[in-house]
C-alpha cells in the first residue's frame, strides 16, 4: 500500500487536538472528523447540553476522548481545560478555535457591552486559547492552530454589530501567531466560511424565502454545511498543508468572488 492509499492520508492519528465551540455547528463536525482520523479530541464549550451531544458522537470512536465545560472568555477557565486535557489526554497538538457570537445591531446605537462581548468570545478567546494551548505545542516542538473566520472578515456585514470586525482581526492575530511562533514549528492559519447553516445562523434560514435567495447567489447553487469547513480544518491541521502558515482559505461556494457578477452588463 503506498503512502497516499494510507487510510491514515492526514498523518493525524495519536495527536491530541482541542476543539472550541466544540459543542455543536463547525466545532461538533470538526471534533467528530478529527476523531474519525484517529485524533484523541477535547471538545470545549459553554453548551453543556450540546457537549453531552458531541460526547456520544465521539464515543462512537472509541474512549480516547473527552468534553469538557469551559468559557473562552475567562484565562483561568481556558487554564484549567488546558491542564485537564495535558493530564488526560497529553500535550495538544491541534487547536481549532470555532467558539463564537453574534449580536446584530448598527454601529450607531449598538451598545458598548455588547460590543465587548462579540470581541470577548470571538478575538480575545482565541487568543487566550492560543496562549494556553500554544505552550503545549512549544514544549511538543510542533503544532497547528487553525481559527475559523469568516468571509465577513473581509466583506463589511453590515448590521452584524462587532462581528465582522472580530472577524477580520482573528485573520491578523493568526497571522501574527504564524510570524511569531513558525520558528518553533508551530503553525497558524484561518478557514473563512461564507453562507453556512449552523446553530447561530440557523434562525435565518428559518425565515421563509430566505434559503432559496441565498442559494441562488451561491455559484455553487447551495449553503455550506459544517462538515464543509471540518473538511478544510483538517487539511490546515495535518502535516498535508505543513507549508501553509498564515493563510485564510476561504470556504464559501465561490460567493465572495461574485461582486462583478452583480453588474448589470447589457449584451451579455
Amino acid at each position: 500500500m503506498t503512502e497516499h492509499q494510507s487510510s491514515d492520508w492526514l498523518g493525524l492519528s495519536g495527536r491530541v487536538a482541542v476543539v472550541t465551540g466544540g459543542g455543536g455547528g463547525i466545532g461538533r463536525a470538526t471534533a467528530v472528523s478529527l476523531a474519525r482520523a484517529g485524533v484523541k479530541v477535547a471538545a470545549l464549550d459553554r453548551d453543556e447540553r450540546g457537549l453531552e451531544e458531541t460526547k456520544a458522537k465521539l464515543r462512537e470512536f472509541g474512549d480516547g476522548h473527552l468534553v469538557a465545560s469551559c468559557d473562552t472568555m475567562s484565562a483561568e477557565s481556558v487554564a484549567s481545560a488546558a491542564e485537564t486535557v495535558e493530564r488526560v489526554l497529553g500535550p495538544c497538538a491541534i487547536l481549532v478555535n470555532t467558539a463564537a457570537v453574534l449580536r446584530p445591531g448598527g454601529l450607531d446605537t449598538l451598545p458598548l457591552a455588547e460590543w465587548n462581548s462579540v470581541l470577548a468570545v470571538n478575538l480575545t478567546g482565541y487568543f487566550i486559547c492560543a496562549q494556553a494551548f500554544g505552550g503545549q505545542m512549544r514544549r511538543l516542538g510542533h503544532g497547528s492552530l487553525v481559527h475559523v473566520a469568516s468571509i465577513a472578515a473581509s466583506n463589511a456585514q453590515g448590521q452584524s454589530g462587532a462581528y465582522s470586525v472580530s472577524k477580520a482581526a482573528v485573520v491578523m492575530l493568526s497571522q501574527q501567531l504564524a510570524a511569531e511562533w513558525g520558528p518553533h514549528g508551530i503553525r497558524s492559519n484561518v478557514v473563512s466560511p461564507g453562507l453556512v447553516v449552523t446553530p447561530m445562523s440557523q434562525a435565518f434560514y428559518d425565515t421563509p424565502g430566505v434559503t432559496e435567495r441565498r442559494t441562488a447567489v451561491v455559484p455553487m447553487r447551495r449553503i455550506g454545511a459544517p462538515q464543509d469547513m471540518a473538511d478544510a480544518i483538517l487539511f490546515l491541521a495535518s502535516d498535508r498543508s505543513s507549508y501553509v502558515n498564515g493563510e485564510e482559505i476561504i470556504v464559501d461556494g465561490g460567493y465572495a468572488r461574485t461582486l462583478m457578477s452583480h453588474v448589470p452588463r447589457p449584451g451579455f
